[in-house]
């Protein structure tokens, strides 16, 4: 018989109890026993409402106290030499130490998982000696089993993703590594067997990703390892973000089954089962239910696609589940009561997510006459929202055409703009500045709740958000910087501000979802056409500029982040809302320029997580995406300089792209992994304005001069000083105010360093 899976399921709750739980400990206000026992509660209900909802193989170890990569190589014991440890399970004090950083040592890096907006932690090998720590899957199907009864289907990072999301060792070093890592996973096999657990899911996304014939080779050595080691045990090779690469290859390996991705991997995943056929001694874990996506499912085409996959694998061998974790979407609708009608009715989170698996599962094992009421109601959903007016707006559709229909392109090129921004702002070498928001205070979260709520009208928060302007212009001038911004007390978050200004978004009372540690994020929905209403940031901005002598940047948040870090709609193409997006902030810039801002930041922090995992489309993305960005900015004079933000990315093959985005300046996130960005430069050369962050605004600790002097020094090896800025990491909204005094204070005095060595050197 047909069974449905979940590949996990999201870790905060529908009320962000999780997020509450960890700041809580982290602020010493939870005993860590406590901290342990609302852990649990939370965990036990994300379990108890699986079962109630009927799925057949629940996931187990897919919680985690931060990020599922830092759990797996915590319980390797695979912990960078800078912490304090001696052994034995890892402490928290290690374990959050390795996430946040402490007083004495920085993070680790966190990077995208894959093309999604959700952040693990990178382990470092360097210098470590693996060894069991925890059998941590163990631990969790014990407690689903004896706890609930849950026959649970525990999830690990498998070997070979674990070793590609690693850093710290070189490639000549893979497979001494994975001599070192494969004994452990045996013995946690193992012991999973003996406790009798039917199935394991064991996630391999790089699968998705193009692989070496040392991959390949590495691929068999390690499931052959595993089918010896622990041969009555049931391994699911799990994939997804994509169609996998070396079908042909991956089908041989001695497991029990396959999970595939038959919603974002849909195209080549089908194509591969037609051309090569399903082996008949396993499992095919059919991905149908986007676990990415918020929108409810066709479940007449989810259903004609698993008929259609009957045809090559038994119905019995079939396992109806989502694509991949339900990590990456909010917990229920059930929540929201204020969203359009015709909206709310198209939208399934992860809870509507289950009953659509246990429905689909239910049809292929007993017909289609089984769920004939509930196939209709999802049609007449999904046509209600197609038809409204907010998805039909012809006068944006037809602007959007016209100007998307040109290539855009500022009216001087970079060298002949930088002479005359130069003469017109005369700033100083290494100019310094911050990438846009400072500290919301519970002053400034009060003040904006209050005003929402209706307790304060416009005037009162206007007044309260110009005097936190007034504070941070004067300390701005204070600690020295060159140019300075207004701060973003108004803003909420830098994509959801935008979005409640433009036409075609919807926000979501309780749509929480994990973007790295305890931050959750409230993604908007971009439900119908964009388009401008009236200027957004502008009231602010000039009131701040008016204010002081310095030039304050305008703030912007790009298109193609308000795109990648939104629920978007599925019934038009990416690159038709990107443009969308980039025509309505174009009117913003324009506005802007016209009230005198002379330097605007329109920010592309998520550029990268878009990029598409199969390298035969990441070109046209990045065309698209460029354009989208020039769209935004190619209207205003030579004189306007136009800065951009990046988080961190694998420079190197990006950098024609990010330079073809023609902006004056661009500030990347780097800190956490500074040095391998600095030698993208030694190997490329980028001739515009940069600014490489100098120190991590995601750690609660002060940097000192030193290390910012350092990380300047090196950078100016490689990069034209006449076009080097200094700036922090990334903008500055979750750090306290005296902390973010101190770090700018320091970050001001190693540019001054900077600045006397280079009048020496010239």
């Amino acid at each position: 018989m047909t069974r449905s899976s979940v590949l996990g399921y999201p870790r905060i709750g529908a009320d962000r109890e999780w997020k509450k739980a960890l700041e809580a400990f982290w602020a010493g206000k939870l005993e860590e026993s406590e901290f342990h026992q609302q852990l649990q509660e939370i965990r036990l209900n994300h379990l108890r409402k699986q079962q109630e909802k009927g799925i057949d193989l629940i996931a187990v170890n897919d919680f985690s106290y931060y990020d599922h990569v830092l759990d797996t190589a915590t319980m390797f014991g695979i912990i960078p030499k800078r912490f304090p440890y001696e052994g034995g399970e890892v402490p928290l004090s290690v374990y959050y130490g390795i996430a946040r950083g402490t007083k004495d040592a920085t993070a680790s890096e966190m990077t995208k998982w894959f093309n999604t907006n959700y952040h693990y932690i990178v382990p470092e090998l360097d210098g470590a000696t693996p060894v069991l720590t925890e059998n941590r899957p163990l631990a969790a199907y014990k407690e689903a089993k004896e706890k609930l009864g849950i026959e649970g289907k525990p999830v690990i990072v498998g070997p070979l993703t674990f070793l590609k999301l690693s850093k710290g060792y070189q490639p000549s070093e893979t497979d001494a590594w994975l001599k070192k890592l494969l004994p452990l996973y045996v013995q946690i096999l193992q012991e999973l067997a003996q406790e009798g657990v039917q199935w394991v899911q064991i996630d391999e996304p790089i699968l998705v990703t193009k692989l070496s014939d040392g991959d390949l080779q590495r691929l068999r050595t390690i499931y052959e390892t595993f089918a010896a080691s622990a041969p009555g045990l049931n391994i699911m090779l799990q994939t997804y973000f994509e169609a996998v690469e070396n079908y042909q290859d991956i089908i041989q390996l001695p497991v029990s089954g396959i999970g595939l991705d038959f919603v974002h991997g849909q195209t080549g995943n089908v194509q591969a089962i037609k051309e090569s056929g399903f082996p008949s001694n396993k499992v095919l874990g059919a991905g149908v239910i986007d676990g990415r996506g918020i929108w409810k499912a066709s479940l007449r085409e989810k259903l004609t696609q698993l008929e259609e996959l009957t045809k090559y694998v038994a119905a019995e061998r079939l396992i109806v589940q989502s694509s991949c974790s339900l990590l990456h979407v909010p917990v229920t609708v059930n929540n929201e009561t204020k969203l359009l009608p015709e909206l709310k009715g198209a939208l399934a989170f992860a809870d509507e997510k289950l009953n659509e698996l246990v429905l689909l599962t239910k049809a292929v094992s007993t017909g289609a006459a089984r769920i004939a009421e509930e196939l209709e109601q999802s049609e007449l959903a999904i046509q209600a929202l197609k038809q409204s007016g907010e998805r039909n707006r012809h006068d944006v559709q037809q602007a959007v055409a016209a100007v998307s229909a040109q290539e855009p392109a500022r009216s001087l090129p970079f060298a002949e703009r930088h002479v005359v921004q130069q003469n017109k702002w005369q700033l100083p070498i290494f100019p310094t500045t911050t990438i846009g928001s400072f500290p919301q205070s519970a002053e400034v979260r009060k003040a904006r709740q209050q005003w929402r709520k209706g307790e304060w009208n416009n005037e009162q928060y206007e007044g309260f958000i110009q005097e936190q302007i007034d504070i941070w212009i004067k300390l701005q001038e204070e600690i020295g910087l060159d140019v300075l911004v207004h701060g973003e007390f108004e803003r909420t978050d830098m994509v959801e501000f935008f979005g409640e200004k433009l036409e075609g978004f919807a926000f979501t009372q309780y749509g929480w979802v994990q973007s790295y540690g305890s931050r959750c994020v409230k993604p908007p929905v971009i439900f119908g056409d964009v388009a401008f209403e009236k200027a957004m940031t502008v009231e602010e901005t000039k009131y701040a500029q008016s204010k002081t002598n310095r030039p304050v940047k305008g703030m912007l948040t790009g298109p193609i982040t308000i795109m990648n870090w939104s629920f978007v709609r599925e019934d038009i193409t990416r690159e038709q809302i990107a443009y969308q997006l980039a025509y309505a902030l174009r009117q913003e810039v324009e506005a802007l320029e016209q009230a005198g801002i002379g330097m605007i930041q329109v920010d592309e922090p998520a550029v990268r997580e878009g990029l598409p995992l199969k390298e035969e489309d990441q070109a046209e993305y990045l065309a698209w995406a460029v354009k989208a960005f020039r769209m935004t900015t190619c209207t205003v004079q030579p004189t306007t300089q136009i800065h951009t933000h990046m988080c961190y990315c694998e420079f190197h093959d990006m950098i024609d792209s990010i330079e073809s985005m023609d902006a004056d300046v661009i500030s990347i996130e780097t800190s956490r992994s500074h040095g391998e960005l600095i030698h993208s430069f030694e190997v490329n050369t980028y001739k515009l304005g940069i600014g490489l962050g100098v120190y991590d605004i995601h750690s609660p600790r002060v940097p000192r001069v030193e290390e910012m002097t350092s990380m300047i020094d090196r950078a100016l090896r490689v990069l034209d000083p006449k076009l080097f800025w200094i700036n922090p990491d990334c903008g500055l909204k979750t750090r306290g105010k005296e902390e973010t005094v101190e770090s700018l204070r320091n970050m001001v005095q190693a540019t001054e360093i900077a600045r006397s060595a280079y009048s020496l050197n010239v």
